[in-house]
């Protein structure tokens, strides 16, 4: 009968729906063979960081500086190797995520319109009087096979749903793997590319530098000045600060580098983010909040109105109790011009750009970190320590491009990160890049 065979038909599906096929990318040789590679590398890149460590006292040398170059380009190029490694081994592994995921959302899609027939069968035979169903059985055989098959149908319908929960947990889960490796695999891409333009640049000086004989010290002395003049003026480049006075490459480094140790945030992703923020150019804390009630305010030269400069209900307490603890006039205190296209509040404190209810979140682990008994998000050490810990709540301690790149947009748009932040993460991560080659330079010299 119809009931007998959907209750067949839900049956096999569970039975079926219990294994997941699973393709294998890579044979256990290969990934071996990628595991002996990987170790290698390794090994070579320990031995090439020893020399660089070595050669180090024999910086300022036309010999120690030739022999160090050439042991950074060695390990730049083994590094390079590795992650190589590691994206072939990650392509592996992608494939059979992907075919997995496929594989258990067939599974889910299969056992959907099965669960769908066993309904539209079950309530088909509910609706159907008892005196319909006997009077088409065949026999009374027949008549009590049919009502014993409806109460079966309740269970396998019981038991097929929760097939089915457990395929959508294993998907879910899959696809985070799948994800997982994916990001990986782009942060091994991005290093890579890099590592590759390290390399070029240390090439193009150690030219520079074998192109000087033992002979000519006072050509390598002009060499090494101007190094030593551009880490000068890598150091000296001012960041113009929101709502507070400019502080150079070097103190904001130093600022980014100490909060690193709490955070273990990237000082580039810190201070590239710093960057983006002084120079958007849109909300340059010009504004002062006048009515505390409804949060309106001017600007600073009081020219204009501004009827949402700060949230009264989510920020104007938050800023009232740290104006009483720092001792400023709330009223007079610059804070960020709400942006008229985005429709939303302004209020931001200080470099970083706080609204004060966020700044309340993170006051406490600032001022403990810089031993102070009240944070000032309008000192830039303060500023920059806050930053670093919201981007390594937002994952950012994590590293790698995929895990900054997210912290980054999370910073700009909050939960709408995914559609809003995507152009600023980009952006940022693009200077991310050039101020991690100044504090190389810097390091390297």
């Amino acid at each position: 009968m119809k009931l007998r065979a959907a209750l067949g038909v839900a049956i096999l599906f569970v039975a079926l729906a219990g294994g997941v096929v699973h393709a294998q990318a890579l044979t256990d040789q290969q990934r071996a063979d990628l595991q002996a590679q990987y170790d290698a590398l390794q090994a070579q890149i320990a031995q090439l960081q020893q020399v660089v460590d070595e050669t180090k006292v024999k910086k300022n040398s036309l010999t120690g500086d030739v022999t160090a170059l050439t042991a950074q380009i060695n390990k730049a190029q083994a590094q390079i190797n590795q992650r190589n490694v590691v994206i072939a081994q990650l392509s592996g592994e992608i494939t059979v995520k992907a075919q997995t995921v496929a594989t258990l959302e067939q599974q889910q899609q299969a056992s959907k319109d099965s669960l769908a027939k066993l309904l539209r069968e079950k309530s088909e035979a509910e609706t159907t009087p008892l005196a319909v169903i006997a009077l088409g059985a065949g026999s009374l055989s027949d008549f009590f096979d049919t009502i014993s098959t409806i109460d079966t149908i309740d269970t396998a319908l019981q038991t097929h749903l929760d097939q089915l929960r457990g395929v959508e947990t294993q998907t879910q889960k899959e696809k985070d793997a799948l994800a997982k490796q994916q990001s990986a695999q782009v942060d091994a891409r991005y290093q890579v590319q890099l590592t590759k333009q390290q390399i070029s640049a240390d090439k193009q000086q150690k030219s520079q530098l074998l192109a000087i004989t033992t002979n000519q010290e006072a050509q390598y002395q002009q060499v090494l000045a101007a190094n030593q003049a551009k880490a000068a003026a890598i150091k000296a480049a001012l960041f113009p600060l929101r709502d507070a006075a400019a502080i150079d490459f070097g103190t904001a480094l130093k600022y980014a580098q100490a909060a690193q140790k709490s955070t273990g945030v990237d000082p580039a992703l810190v201070l590239a983010i710093l960057t983006q923020e002084s120079n958007l150019g849109s909300n340059v804390g010009q504004c002062y909040l006048v009515v505390d009630a409804t949060g309106a305010g001017t600007s600073k030269d009081g020219s204009k109105v501004f009827l949402k400069v700060m949230n009264p209900a989510r920020d104007v307490p938050a800023f009232i109790a740290l104006s009483q603890m720092l001792g400023f006039d709330p009223h007079h205190q610059v804070v960020s011009c709400p942006i008229a296209s985005a429709g939303g509040w302004g209020g931001a404190m200080g470099p970083a750009q706080f609204i004060p209810s966020t700044w309340g979140l993170y006051s406490a682990r600032v001022a403990k970190a810089g031993g102070e008994s009240v944070a000032n998000p309008w000192d830039p050490q303060d500023a920059i320590a806050a930053m670093s810990f919201l981007l390594a709540d937002s994952g950012a301690g994590a590293g790698g491009y995929t895990a900054e790149h997210t912290a980054a947009a999370k910073y700009y748009a909050g939960g709408s990160w995914r559609t809003a932040g995507n152009t600023y993460a980009n952006q940022v991560m693009a200077r991310v890049a050039d101020i991690q080659k100044n504090i190389d330079f810097l390091n390297n010299i």
